[in-house]
Formats: C-alpha cells, sequence, structure tokens
C-alpha cells in the first residue's frame, strides 16, 4: 500500500506553526506564540496584543515579550523578575534624565536599550570615567562589578530599556515611579544605617564571615600573627575590590603558595 505521510492537514504536527502570517521580511510572525499561550500577553478581540501585565513574577518560571514591556513601562523602575542570583527590571528616563554615578562592588549588570538615545559612561574612578559610548536602539551595556557608570538619555523622548542585575540589587517588587522616589526609598532603607558601597556594618560583617573563620583556623594552626594579619588585610582589601570572601582568599593563598608573594612566604615562616 502506498502511503504519503500528512497527507492532510490535521495530519500535520503543530499545523499552526507552519501556517502561522509571515511578517515581510519573511520571519514568522509572534502570532504562534500567542496561540500556544507561552507569551503572557493579553490579547484582544482582533488577536492583536495589548500591555503586559507587569509584576514581579520571580522567583516562579516566566515568559515576557522584553521589547513591548520596556517600551510600555513609564515608571522610573519596575522589577518584572527577582530571583536568587539575578534580577530583571525596567527603566524609563525622561529627557535629559540620568541614572546617576553608581558603583556596584559584588554585582554585574546588562543594560539593554530598546528605544531612545543617550550616552554611558564608565571607569574605575568616578572622578575618572575614561569609557563613553553614544548608545539607542537595540544597544547592549555591560557594566563589570565594581565600576562607576551612569547612563544620560540625550534625546527628546523617553529612553526605555531593561537591565539586568546579577547577584539582585533592589528587593523584590520594587517599583519607583520616579528617580525622587527610587533616591527616598534608598535614603530610606539607609536611616539609622550607614550604608558603605551597598551593605550596613553588620551586612558587612556577616558577608566576611568566612574569612574570619579562616583566620581563627590559622591561629589554632599556631600560624603567627603576623602572615595572619598581612593575609588577612590583603583579603578585605580584594573583597572592597568587588572578589567575594572565598575568591579574595583563594587569590591570596596562591600568592603565597606559589611564590608571586615572596614577603608572604617569609612571614610564615617567622616564629
Amino acid at each position: 500500500m502506498y502511503f504519503v505521510p500528512y497527507n492532510y492537514l490535521h495530519q500535520i504536527p503543530y499545523a499552526h506553526y507552519v501556517n502561522a502570517p509571515m511578517n515581510i521580511d519573511m520571519r514568522q510572525s509572534n502570532y504562534w506564540d500567542y496561540q500556544v499561550g507561552i507569551n503572557p500577553t493579553e490579547i484582544n478581540s482582533f488577536n492583536q496584543p495589548t500591555a503586559v501585565r507587569v509584576v514581579d513574577n520571580g522567583p516562579n518560571q516566566y515568559v515576557v515579550n522584553i521589547n513591548q514591556a520596556a517600551k510600555q513601562n513609564n515608571t522610573y523602575r519596575t522589577a518584572i523578575w527577582t530571583g536568587t542570583h539575578l534580577q530583571v527590571t525596567l527603566m524609563s528616563l525622561k529627557a535629559g534624565e540620568n541614572i546617576g554615578l553608581e558603583i556596584h562592588p559584588d554585582t554585574d549588570q546588562f543594560l539593554r536599550v530598546e528605544q531612545g538615545q543617550g550616552i554611558v559612561q564608565m571607569g574605575k574612578s568616578k572622578d575618572n570615567l575614561d569609557f563613553e559610548r553614544r548608545v539607542n536602539d537595540d544597544s547592549a551595556i555591560m557594566v563589570p562589578a565594581g565600576t562607576w557608570h551612569n547612563l544620560t538619555n540625550t534625546g527628546n523622548t523617553p529612553l526605555k530599556l531593561y537591565t539586568i542585575y546579577a547577584p539582585p540589587h533592589h528587593p523584590h517588587g520594587t517599583v519607583h515611579q520616579t528617580k525622587a522616589d527610587s533616591m527616598a526609598a534608598e535614603e530610606g532603607s539607609n536611616q539609622g544605617n550607614t550604608d558603605v558601597f551597598g551593605r550596613t556594618p553588620d551586612e558587612w560583617v556577616q558577608y566576611t564571615k568566612f574569612l574570619v573563620n579562616e583566620g581563627l583556623e590559622d591561629v589554632k594552626r599556631g600560624i603567627n600573627a603576623t602572615h595572619i594579619l598581612q593575609e588577612f588585610i590583603l583579603m578585605g582589601v580584594l573583597v572592597g575590590k568587588g572578589y567575594s570572601p572565598e575568591d579574595a582568599y583563594e587569590t591570596v593563598e596562591e600568592w603565597e603558595r606559589t611564590g608571586e608573594s615572596k614577603l608572604l612566604q617569609q612571614s610564615k615562616n617567622m616564629y
């Protein structure tokens, strides 16, 4: 018997994929996304997407049309997904507005412009922003941890973008209608607590607990005090430069093991 597989439309798996309408440039449209329900965008009676419902969906599984969500956003900052290791926020800068010069010691940041134009500035010192680039639609910006940076809207229309922090930088569900709201929220969270590069003193104590414990172990092993102080002061300096406590410990220990620091080797042999 002669058999022609998939001879009829109803036999074709996922037929709605095959017959989805195409754009002029021959790329498949988002039609099938809406049909199978994987794009959390409302659909009106004409089968056209309406506004994305924006809430912080983290840490749940989530799919969103990020381009549409960013363009429709009119708040200075709104978190749409906050997980354990990263956070996604939408931002909108008014004409002439900027984010403000800032630094995240232990957070890498990614920003993508969806609409508008601006200038991004970066540098290792806030007094020497030696990296400057113009950005516009589809520009992607990578900001390494420990880098001073600022983004300014140089156009006449709002600069629409989204940003990814790794790890998260703002509380879950953050919504700042304006830049003034953002600044007020940061000031409010620091009332009664001195904030140093994003952490209170007690938070820094907790963050460096690993190094304290390792130092106490060195004391138990009878290592001389000079060597311990040298090592852990160096580790503290590296933590201040954006290293994690664990990475700072391994780096300094490596300096000693390899002889890259002869002074550390000498002090370890002192009695």
